[in-house]
């Protein structure tokens, strides 16, 4: 084997195995989705739908590969993040950064606690299961919680880069033994994923209430929301390219004059630079892929006859029963890989805020924040990481008060913030995406007419399965606090716009 010494080194070897030197950014998206996507939503959709569901699974995967793949083209050839082009958009400038922004606040100690709170049932339930149902897992996720803000706030990139490497690798490993395992019917296996009819509910889900009064159409949509990643875990990937300092991505901001067209070294050069995104979000979105698919053939084969189904809650119990049926032995170490593919999830997850904040930070002038980006990443990580806290406090209040045996408010609650980050947001940035490439791409750089068309089918079907799912979830009130959200982004980009010009009026 051939050793490369840089990135480029590795884009242009004969060998295919070096280019595998290059997947770091792509590890740490499939590891976010996994603790949530796959153990959660994958098995749970399996045991719903059975295989029809790999079908949509695979059409999302595609649709996300294009979606991150042309931003990230598009970071390498300028050094400009996604956020830094929405500036340019007409209205107030930066008030599409600022509306992300406001969907982040709520959104992110959402995510957090949902993944708090699974970590903490996993947790509780290997240490305590005499005491289910007392409100014991969310004090274990608040423990748990509290000790991934600790590392998240001495850590940085290379940390989490490494630590989410090593649990996509072991989890895989767990993964390939179960689906060997569960010995799944492979031809329906395989069929699945070429299935056209929409999935419906089977009869035995009216022994699920809390299921079947969910539209079917809201129920995939939060599959689709929450599968390969959301829209804010693609604006972080492109910041990561930044600290991998691939191409021109390493700028802080765009370059004026990207790459010199006439100088065809130059050429040369930042195509092959093209490569890096292009290998690592096709592994990533591979792996995604394959963890689904595992994951959804346990449901069907193991929960789906059964009756059962996974909710964050019980989600101890039935990820058991995929090993111990077949290998008793194994249980212990399958929830040690179940437990750090959550843990993977949930430090990601809270990396990703910052990292998002970082670049609507670099966005604007420095003179409309005059925080340190330091401290920014510190305020970012805590708001979090409290709000979480408070969230499974609220929760473990309501446990109490209530009665109930489990607080079904952590997934109630996670469906509306997957619909817009997971499913509308996404149909955004491939917009955006398009308009980007158009408006600031030299013509021998733009992106291929088949992934701009790609794009732009992507953005056609999330934004309508995002409406729909909206609309069939809350009908106007979904739609009214967008509304709100977007008047108050436009409001205070206005204020903060008037200011600046004040500023330099002044100055």
């Amino acid at each position: 084997m051939s050793t490369c010494r840089t990135p480029l080194d590795a884009l242009t070897s004969r060998n295919p195995a070096s280019w595998l030197t290059i997947f770091g950014p792509g590890a740490i998206i499939a590891s976010l989705t996994i603790g949530s996507g796959e153990l959660i939503f994958s098995s749970r959709g399996g045991s719903i739908f059975g295989y029809q569901l790999l079908s949509l699974f695979l059409l999302v995967c595609v649709f996300k590969w294009v979606l991150v793949f042309t931003t990230a083209r598009h970071m390498i050839l300028t050094g400009a993040h996604p956020i830094q082009r929405w500036m340019d958009l007409p209205g107030p400038r930066g008030w599409l950064p600022m509306a992300f922004l406001l969907l982040a606040i709520v959104s992110f100690p959402i995510w957090v606690s949902f993944h708090s709170g699974t970590l903490g049932t996993l947790a509780s339930g290997l240490l305590h299961p005499q005491t289910s149902g007392t409100g014991t897992h969310l004090l274990w996720g608040m423990v748990i919680l509290l000790a991934v803000i600790g590392l998240t706030l001495t850590g940085g990139y290379k940390r989490l880069e490494k630590l989410q490497l090593l649990f996509v690798l072991l989890m895989l490993l767990a993964v390939t033994v179960s689906l060997f395992l569960v010995h799944p019917e492979w031809v329906d296996l395989l069929a699945g994923f070429a299935n056209v009819a929409p999935p419906v509910y089977p009869e035995w889900v009216a022994e699920h209430p809390d299921i079947a009064k969910r539209p079917v159409w809201v129920e995939l949509s939060t599959y689709v929301g929450v599968i390969g990643g959301s829209g804010y875990d693609y604006l972080a990937y492109v910041t990561y390219l930044r600290d991998k300092q691939w191409g021109l991505a390493s700028n802080e901001q765009p370059t004026p004059v990207p790459v010199d067209v006439h100088d065809e070294a130059a050429r040369v050069r930042m195509r092959q630079w093209c490569r890096a995104p292009l290998i690592d979000c096709t592994l990533s979105f591979a792996i995604v892929l394959l963890f689904s698919a595992v994951f959804v053939a346990c449901g069907t084969e193991i929960l789906g006859p059964a009756h059962k189904v996974p909710d964050g809650n019980n989600l101890l119990n039935l990820q058991a029963e995929f090993v111990e049926a077949t290998s008793q032995w194994l249980r212990p170490f399958y929830f040690v890989g179940a437990f750090l593919a959550m843990f993977g999830t949930l430090y990601g997850t809270i990396e990703v805020a910052p990292a998002v904040m970082r670049e609507i930070q670099n966005a604007f002038p420095r003179s409309a924040t005059g925080v340190d980006p330091a401290k920014t990443r510190r305020i970012t990580i805590l708001w979090v990481g409290i709000g979480g806290m408070l969230v499974l406090v609220g929760n473990l209040g309501w446990q109490h008060f209530t009665g109930a045996d489990k607080p079904t408010a952590l997934i109630a609650i996670l469906t509306p913030a997957n619909l817009f980050t997971g499913v509308l947001a996404c149909g955004i940035i491939c917009i955006l995406s398009c308009w980007a490439d158009r408006c600031h791409l030299k013509r021998s750089f733009k992106t291929p007419l088949p992934l701009i068309l790609l794009n732009l089918v992507a953005a056609v079907l999330f934004i309508a399965l995002g409406i729909k799912a909206y609309w069939d979830h809350s009908g106007w009130t979904a739609f009214l606090i967008l509304a709100c959200t977007i008047a108050a982004a436009w409001f205070v980009a206005g204020v903060i716009n008037s200011c600046l010009a004040k500023r330099g009026s002044n100055g």
